[in-house]
């Protein structure tokens, strides 16, 4: 046991390994130019991770591995039932129907053609393949690291798939605001907004690409992408419940057990409290620190994963995620941009 009298003094050893990488990693994105491309420091603790892991993995104890385990699975669960206090209700009553139709109908449609197109058409296994999907559809690197946890998918997936969100939301931040500064995209700031908010993967990257355009474009692209990060929480239970049937159809559980990932649930709660207590002045310093905390642990799992993730497992991979990431990238881009246009002629922007 990790915990036990004997092991326990090894495993707080292997937290506080992760935590050093991830002060490291939040030091890191501080830095002008790295934070004037704005690259979360998530993405940078995979990637600090990933060069430990492929180059100093075999000088440390091995008795501190499951310090790290804890770090990429427990610890996360913990940071994303915070992450509920990035939210409120009241986000998604501000940008109307508009906003919370194209997250609904962008996210949806993203999942299932990522998750069919994974395994139907370029014959991934389905972890990777949902995975993949979850990165594309949901709010990028936070939404793999979701997602692992229901399907008690390895590690080195997970990489693979954050790598393809890294990739494709960099691209996705450069490419908009050049269209759309190109006359290329025909609508206002506000449905540009709606557009980003729907589509693009990171939030650092949607705060980056409707920044790009004004105020406006940036306020509504990051109230849409809360309603897309809100909708996690709806898209793990009903994935629990299906890999749960799945399981028990295929023979592998003998006894049906609906496995509902309970940190989903209570990232809405906390979402919930943080709709009432966002209008209480004074505590907005208190939520701020729970927000900062929270990075601090969904970078300590980002950088653990990376740790467990070695080049070899990236080559097992091979180019097909990356091929997936491209189509669904495609489909938020081109598919998304005319059902924006759509739902705003509907509902208006």
């Amino acid at each position: 046991m990790a915990f036990s009298k004997e092991n326990i003094k090894y495993t707080l050893n292997g937290i506080l390994f992760v935590a050093l990488f991830t002060i490291a990693a939040i030091q890191i994105s501080e830095v002008s130019f790295i934070k004037a491309l704005a690259i979360s420091p998530l993405i940078i603790g995979i990637v600090i991770g990933m060069f430990y892991a492929n180059t100093l993995r075999t000088h440390i104890p091995q008795e501190w591995v499951p310090g790290i385990v804890f770090s990429s699975k427990q610890l996360l669960r913990f940071a994303i039932v915070l992450y509920g206090f990035r939210i409120t209700f009241q986000q998604i009553a501000e940008v109307g129907l508009a906003g919370l139709s194209v997250s609904t109908i962008m996210l949806t449609s993203t999942f299932i053609l990522g998750w069919w197109a994974g395994v139907k058409i370029f014959k991934l296994d389905r972890d990777t393949a949902i995975l993949t999907a979850s990165g594309s559809s949901v709010c990028g690197a936070a939404a793999v690291l979701a997602t692992e946890p229901v399907l008690k998918a390895e590690p080195y997936k997970s990489a693979v798939a954050v790598g393809t969100v890294v990739l494709f939301g960099t691209i996705a931040m450069f490419t908009y605001p050049a269209l759309f500064k190109a006359g290329l995209f025909d609508m206002d700031p506000a449905t540009y907004g709606i557009y980003v908010g729907g589509t693009v993967h990171e939030v650092a990257q949607v705060v980056a690409a409707g920044g790009a355009v004004n105020e406006i474009a940036m306020n509504d692209a990051v109230i849409v992408k809360m309603t897309r990060v809100m909708m996690i929480a709806p898209l793990l239970i009903i994935l629990g419940i299906i890999v749960s049937k799945s399981a028990q159809t295929s023979g592998e559980s003998k006894k049906f057990k609906i496995s509902i990932p309970w940190f989903a649930v209570w990232f809405i709660v906390m979402a919930g409290i943080n709709s009432f207590l966002i209008n209480i002045e004074s505590l907005h310093p208190i939520i701020e620190g729970i927000n900062k905390f929270d990075t601090f642990l969904l970078t300590m799992a980002m950088t653990a994963l990376g740790m467990e993730t070695s080049i070899e497992k990236f080559k097992q991979a091979g180019a097909k995620p990356v091929l997936l990431a491209l189509l669904m990238a495609v489909w938020l881009m081109v598919g998304g941009y005319f059902v924006t246009k759509g739902v705003v002629a509907v509902f208006g922007a």
